[in-house]
């Protein structure tokens, strides 16, 4: 079988994005196989997830209910919400519509109680509040400006900047990065685009991969591909950033292309290095099998980065 037929064997968050970014379908057969997204498999497990109350796991960002597993929860709200964006559900469905409602009405921040759509005092939280809210439409200024005020001097982000840090990180850089491309499709405000550059400059400085003053890698855990990526920085995810907002590939990004080609296996498909975490709403496959959602990612990548 080959990697694209095994890939649209898979569950319909994955088919429809296949017939989009890779084969170029009709927008129509892209649009009716993303439909089933709320209805069937993965997309519709998350929708009926939801308890009595509306929420996931009765709160925004950690669930009321005791962990099973060790490692950080994803069955509250706020992961959950970014799980349907990455599977790509419509967000003009009408289970999606009445969740989102819902949210609106009951869901509050753990920290000072604040509604759901305004968002957080983590950059790490709001960067994913703002990519949902775009994605959902629902205006979420404030989050935006707290954002755009808390650019690093180096260019990036860093949720540890409220304990002392100095320095921009990865991994909050590129979930900012995300928020910042995604509010430009529904904002003209020019320091939307200026910000985004810097923060982009700021890792293509470095190689997307590496140390701007020795050279070093930052983390060996960056070359290990997930999904979801929960908060985590990798170079998959990177180059997806990259892709999406219409970049040019260029010699600043080569290693971290080489990094998801060399992850090829012979079989044609991309294996899944790490899962985050902990408790999860749904099993995307095992580490070190072969992952359609990696594979998916790695072959959108390649297909930008070769031309």
């Amino acid at each position: 079988m080959g990697t694209i037929d095994w890939l649209l064997e898979g569950d319909p968050a994955i088919r429809w994005q296949v017939l989009q970014d890779l084969l170029d379908a009709d927008p129509a057969e892209v649009a009716a196989e993303r439909a089933r997204v709320a209805r069937e498999g993965w997309g519709a497990q998350l929708l009926a997830a939801r308890g009595d109350d509306g929420q996931w796991a009765g709160g925004a960002h950690s669930p009321t209910t005791a962990p099973m597993l060790p490692g950080q929860p994803w069955t509250s709200t706020a992961p959950v919400l970014t799980e349907l964006r990455l599977l790509g559900v419509d967000p003009a469905d009408g289970s999606v519509r009445a969740a989102i409602d819902d949210v609106k009405r009951v869901t509050r921040w753990e920290y000072d109680d604040e509604p759901f759509f305004e968002g957080e005092v983590e950059p790490c939280i709001n960067a994913a509040l703002v990519t949902n809210a775009v994605y959902y439409g629902e205006p979420a200024e404030p989050a935006v400006e707290r954002l755009l005020g808390e650019r690093m001097a180096d260019g990036g982000w860093n949720c540890e900047q409220e304990h002392g840090s100095v320095r921009s990180s990865f991994d909050t850089t590129i979930a900012v990065l995300e928020a910042l491309a995604a509010q430009e499709r529904v904002s003209d405000d020019p320091r939307l685009e200026e910000a985004r550059a810097s923060g982009e400059a700021y890792l293509l400085e470095r190689g997307l991969l590496r140390r701007r003053s020795t050279g070093e890698l930052v983390k060996e855990a960056y070359l290990e591909l997930a999904f979801p990526p929960r908060w985590h920085y990798d170079a998959l995810r990177a180059l997806e950033h990259f892709r999406a907002v219409g970049a040019a590939p260029d010699e600043r990004m080569a290693e971290a292309i080489e990094v998801v080609r060399s992850k090829r296996r012979a079989d044609g498909t991309w294996p899944l290095d790490v899962r985050h975490g902990g408790d999860a709403r749904i099993d995307y496959g095992a580490v070190g099998e072969p992952n359609r959602w990696i594979t998916l990612g790695a072959l959108r990548v390649l297909r930008w980065a070769d031309g």
